[in-house]
């Protein structure tokens, strides 16, 4: 990477803790109507509901547009964990020879049954419920929702979460490597152009998508949100009791096992933790355990000699996921280069627990203002981090707070679904379209990169960095703390220090 992370010494964060000001942030207003109520139909190309990802992320933004009063449709697969979906309509299809239940991510044979048998029914339910918009997310539900489009002329909002060059070979499912490539690349290319509108949940992955050739008029970045009253009141009690923790120091990984999460560099981190934090327990609270995964990190683990301090939690529910996150004193992120934007993460700020992540995987952070930062694939760091901050309870309270205060306005769902709900307008071409762009501005940041500005000159205004893609990080400047204490989303007013912390679906068979 060509730096180390340098950690903070006194005098920097006695600065930090000293500079918690009154805490200000343009707030979206939330009080104008969009337009009139629309049927929608998402497309989730997946298990659902399930506890991870994109099918969390559907969950919440169907029913946060249920709120708002428009009719939502889900068809998805067959395959669900028991998790209740407030005011939408689900639709399923079905093959009754393939019997599995099992909540997989990535590629899987099955899919080459449902997503034709999806196709259809996609086609139906648009005309028997005078379905408005198509709103299909990932790979997958883009593909079918394009045939959707192509038969019955409804416009189509794509929702891009990942780029597929990178994350296809990893699930080893297509052989030889090269040929996955191949094909991750080939659907880099074409599938977001299937869309007549593109939101993406990272600057980064925006980035990407006008690397490849997309408009820039069809682009909006509309990151992934998350409800804050469901994490306000967990029980870390209970979870430290029940795996035998105690009032050891925590540190906690939520989420899936697949390699491209890169819990490898949370092991190898974790022994660098353990050398200044010998007590310190590391558990990985698993929704998703896929068992060749675990044995692969279990062997790793005996390897590093950290056997004894890694603890995995199975199966994690939804609603006991507060109670998990509660019970952490350090939270991580271990993936690096994230074109998406972890759901994890947001969960991580809504409950208001220090993080530490790499540079590539912290969308929406800013290194010592709301998180702890290393540079990607530095896991020598990251285990520094993790330390450094196990070591200092007031700190991690700073942070933490300032995590969960960062998504208030910007990451909530009651204020992107308001977003969505503009975008769904101008697809539409109503009337009074043309000038709903200035309204989407009230709701759908143009960046959600936040940078520094220097407090000699606080009254101005951020510069766009530019298209920079992924290396606009990573050429950054180095934060100096003495010099630099104001925070800001990009084209945006400067954000302030806080100082304390925040305080039935309806099924239709096939």
């Amino acid at each position: 990477m060509g730096y180390a992370r340098i950690l903070p010494d006194e005098q920097t964060v006695s600065l930090i803790k000293s500079n918690q000001g009154e805490f200000k942030m343009s707030i979206r207003s939330t009080d104008c109507h969009a337009g009139r109520k629309l049927t929608i139909v998402m497309v989730a190309a997946c298990p659902f509901p399930a506890n991870h990802g994109s099918p969390a992320s559907i969950r919440e933004m169907s029913e946060a547009l249920v709120r708002q009063g428009h009719t939502v449709h889900i068809l998805t697969y067959p395959i669900r964990q028991d998790i209740p979906v407030e005011g939408v309509s689900i639709h399923r299809v079905r093959a009754p020879f393939l019997k599995s239940n099992e909540i997989k991510v990535g590629p899987a044979w099955e899919k080459f049954i449902y997503d034709p048998l999806m196709v259809l029914k996609l086609v139906g339910l648009i005309r028997k419920h005078k379905v408005d918009v198509i709103h299909a997310h990932n790979y997958e539900g883009a593909l079918i929702g394009w045939l959707g489009k192509l038969l019955t002329g409804r416009p189509m909002l794509y929702n891009a979460v990942n780029s597929m060059a990178d994350e296809l070979p990893t699930y080893n499912f297509i052989k030889p490597r090269a040929l996955a490539v191949f094909l991750g690349k080939l659907l880099d290319v074409l599938v977001p152009r299937t869309g007549d509108y593109v939101t993406m949940v990272s600057d980064s992955l925006k980035e990407f998508l006008l690397d490849k050739g997309v408009a820039a008029a069809r682009l909006k970045v509309v990151p992934a949100g998350v409800n804050l009253d469901m994490f306000a009141h967990g029980n870390g009690a209970k979870v430290r009791a029940k795996h035998g923790i105690g009032s050891k120091p925590l540190v906690m990984y939520t989420g899936t096992l697949d390699q491209f999460q890169r819990l490898d560099y949370l092991l190898k981190a974790m022994q660098r933790t353990l050398q200044e934090c010998p007590d310190a327990m590391l558990m990985i609270a698993c929704n998703i355990l896929h068992k060749g995964h675990q044995q692969e990190y279990l062997a790793l683990a005996q390897e590093l000699g950290i056997e004894k301090r890694l603890v995995f939690a199975y199966p994690v529910a939804l609603e006991d996921l507060p109670d998990y996150l509660a019970a952490a004193d350090v939270t991580v992120v271990p993936r690096p280069e994230c074109p998406g934007h972890p759901v994890k993460l947001l969960n991580y700020m809504a409950a208001g627990k220090a993080i530490v992540s790499f540079e590539g995987g912290g969308k929406g952070l800013h290194h010592m203002f709301n998180a702890y930062l290393a540079p990607d694939h530095d896991h020598d760091s990251l285990g520094a981090g993790i330390a450094f901050l196990l070591q200092r309870k007031d700190l991690r309270d700073i942070l933490g707070a300032q995590a969960k205060i960062t998504l208030q306005g910007n990451f909530d769902w009651n204020t992107l679904a308001k977003g969505i709900e503009i975008i769904y307008h101008i697809m539409l071409e109503e009337k009074g379209a043309a000038g709903r762009e200035q309204e989407l501005a009230r709701y759908l940041r143009s960046t959600y990169e936040i940078q520094y500005v220097d407090r000699r000159h606080s009254d101005q205004k951020v510069k766009d960095s530019g298209r920079s893609g992924g290396d606009r990080r990573k050429v950054q400047k180095r934060i100096d703390f003495l010099e630099q204490r104001k925070v800001a989303f990009s084209n945006s007013e400067p954000l302030q220090k806080v100082t304390q912390k925040p305080d039935k679906s309806k099924e239709e068979a096939a």
